[in-house]
C-alpha cells in the first residue's frame, strides 16, 4: 500500500531534517526517509568506552553570524574553541617543522605566516585571469610566482607556500590541488572563531528531528516525478507525495543505486556532473601522554616528508586525554583506502617519529572513519572539479516541475549552497530554503530553533 504525503523528504542529515521540521511546523504532512539505520548522515558522533568522537563534521568553521551556531546555543549544546579547522596559516600557535624537521623559530614561523598571506592576496587576480578550467594548483603557482618575483623570494621559499596551498586544498575539501577547480576555494573564508562539540554534534540532528516521522533504513531507488505529484520508491516499499526534496549526498545522486524518472532536466544534470564527491578521512590518536608542545593548536611539517601526513591538530581539551588528530586526504586517502588500520597507524606514527623522535609511545587507542566506503555517501563531502563553476551549487537546487506548474522536485545538501558549501551551514541553510520554496513565503530560519526548551 503506497502512503501519501504532503511532502517526502529523502534524507535524515541535518539538510533533510531542517526541511521537514519547518514544513511540518507549518501544518504539512512530511514523512523523512533515511537509508541508515540512524540519523544525522555526515554528522555523526561515536560514543565508545567513554569516548565521543565526531566521525563526520567537527566544526563550526566561524561562529559570527551563524545559524548553526544560534541553533545549537538555543539546543544547549557545549561548545569549546578551536580556531584551526579552516586550514589557517597564522592567528592561532602553530609549531611548524621545516623539511628536516627541525622545529621553526617563531621568528621563521611569524615569516612563513607572513609569506602565506602575501600569495593569498594575489590569489583572487590569479583566479580572475584563469582559463576556465583551470585548476587550484595552476593558480596556486601563479600566486607565488608572482608574489616571489615582487619580493625577490628565492625558489625554496616560494615552494613552501605552494606546498602549504595544495596542502589547503587536500584538507578544505579533500580534493588534490590539480583536481579541484580554480575557484573551489572561492569561499574559503570564516568570521568570528571556530569551535567543536565536547558532546557530539549530533545533537543537532537529534533536536531538528525531535516529532519529525522519520523511517529509518528505507533507501530510496527511484524518485519518479511529474506534473500529478511524486513517487518515491523504497526498500520497504512506496510513498506518495505532492513534492519531494531530495537532501542525499552528490555521490548518491550520481550513484547507480539512485534514479530520477524522468532523468534530472539541465542545466541541474550538468551542474551535478562538475561536482563529486571527496576522498578524506579522519584519523584519531589518543596517547596515554603529551610528548608535543604544551599551548599549540596544531603540528605542520613542510617539505617532501609530509607530502601525506602534514598537520596533526591537538584535540585534548575536546577530549580529555593527549589525543591528535591528521587527514588522510586526496591521493592519500585513495592510496591508503585498503590498507588496515594498523598500517596507517603506523604511517601516521612514523611521521610523527621523524620530528620528535623514537621515544615517542604508542598510541592508546586509535579511531579511523572510512567514508569512502559508505554508500549512502561514498565520500565524505562534495567538490568542484576542473571546470565546474561556483553557481553550480545554486543551480542543483533549482526547482524542478513541468513549466507553468508548481515544482514538484527539490534539491538541497552541503553541495547545493554556494555561499560556504562542503559545510553543515549549507546543509541548514539549504534544508530552510528548500522549505521556503515549498511553502511559498519566507520562513525565518530562527524558527528551526524556536522550539527549543
Amino acid at each position: 500500500m503506497t502512503e501519501q504525503f504532503d511532502t517526502v523528504v529523502v534524507g535524515a542529515g541535518v539538510s533533510g531534517l531542517a526541511c521537514a521540521r519547518l514544513l511540518a511546523d507549518a501544518g504539512q504532512r512530511v514523512v523523512v526517509l533515511e537509508a541508515r539505520e540512524r540519523i544525522g548522515g555526515r554528522v555523526h558522533t561515536e560514543r565508545i568506552g567513554g569516548r565521543v568522537t565526531d566521525m563526520g563534521a567537527s566544526w563550526i568553521h566561524g561562529i559570527d553570524g551563524s545559524p548553526v551556531f544560534a541553533a545549537a546555543s538555543a539546543f544547549g549544546m557545549p561548545t569549546v574553541e578551536f580556531t584551526m579547522g579552516s586550514f589557517q596559516a597564522g592567528g592561532r600557535p602553530v609549531a611548524y617543522y621545516d623539511p628536516a624537521g627541525r622545529r621553526l623559530s617563531d621568528e621563521a614561523a611569524a615569516a612563513f605566516v607572513a609569506d602565506v598571506a602575501a600569495v593569498d592576496a594575489l590569489l583572487p587576480e590569479a583566479i580572475e585571469a584563469a582559463a576556465r578550467g583551470a585548476s587550484y594548483a595552476d593558480v596556486a603557482r601563479a600566486a607565488a610566482d608572482r608574489a616571489a618575483a615582487r619580493h625577490g623570494w628565492t625558489a625554496d621559499r616560494a615552494e613552501r607556500v605552494v606546498e602549504y596551498l595544495h596542502h589547503r586544498s587536500e584538507e578544505q575539501y579533500g580534493a588534490d590541488a590539480d583536481a579541484l577547480d580554480a575557484h573551489g576555494l572561492d569561499d574559503d573564508a570564516i568570521e568570528g572563531d571556530e569551535v567543536v562539540f565536547p558532546e557530539g554534534y549530533d545533537r543537532l540532528a537529534e533536536h531538528l528531528a525531535e516529532g519529525l516521522d522519520v523511517r529509518l533504513e528505507h533507501a530510496v531507488t527511484r524518485v519518479g516525478w511529474s506534473s500529478e505529484g511524486v513517487a518515491v520508491v523504497t526498500d520497504r516499499g512506496a510513498f506518495a507525495a505532492d513534492r519531494a526534496v531530495v537532501t542525499v549526498p552528490v555521490g548518491v545522486l550520481k550513484s547507480e543505486g539512485f534514479a530520477f524518472d524522468p532523468p534530472l532536466p539541465r542545466p541541474i544534470a550538468d551542474a551535478l556532473a562538475g561536482l563529486e564527491m571527496n576522498a578524506f578521512e579522519k584519523v584519531f590518536l589518543r596517547f596515554p601522554e603529551r610528548f608535543w608542545d604544551e599551548g599549540v593548536y596544531a603540528i605542520r611539517r613542510q617539505g617532501e616528508a609530509g607530502r601525506w601526513w602534514h598537520s596533526w591538530y591537538d584535540l585534548t581539551a575536546l577530549h580529555g586525554t593527549p589525543t591528535l588528530l591528521t587527514f588522510a586526504a586526496g591521493d592519500c586517502a585513495r592510496q591508503t583506502r585498503d590498507w588496515s588500520e594498523d598500517r596507517v597507524v603506523a604511517s601516521v606514527m612514523a611521521a610523527l617519529r621523524e620530528i620528535y623522535g623514537e621515544a615517542v609511545p604508542e598510541p592508546e587507542h586509535a579511531h579511523l572513519t572510512h567514508w569512502q566506503d559508505d554508500p549512502w555517501s561514498h565520500g565524505s563531502y562534495a567538490y568542484m572539479t576542473l571546470g565546474s563553476a561556483p553557481e553550480d551549487h545554486d543551480v542543483l537546487a533549482t526547482p524542478i516541475g513541468e513549466p507553468g506548474r508548481e515544482p514538484v522536485l527539490h534539491l538541497a545538501g552541503e553541495a547545493t549552497w554556494q555561499d560556504d558549501p562542503a559545510t553543515v551551514t549549507a546543509a541548514l541553510c539549504s534544508g530552510h530554503r528548500a522549505a521556503e520554496r515549498v511553502l511559498g513565503r519566507p520562513v525565518p530560519i530562527e524558527a528551526l530553533w524556536a522550539h527549543a526548551s
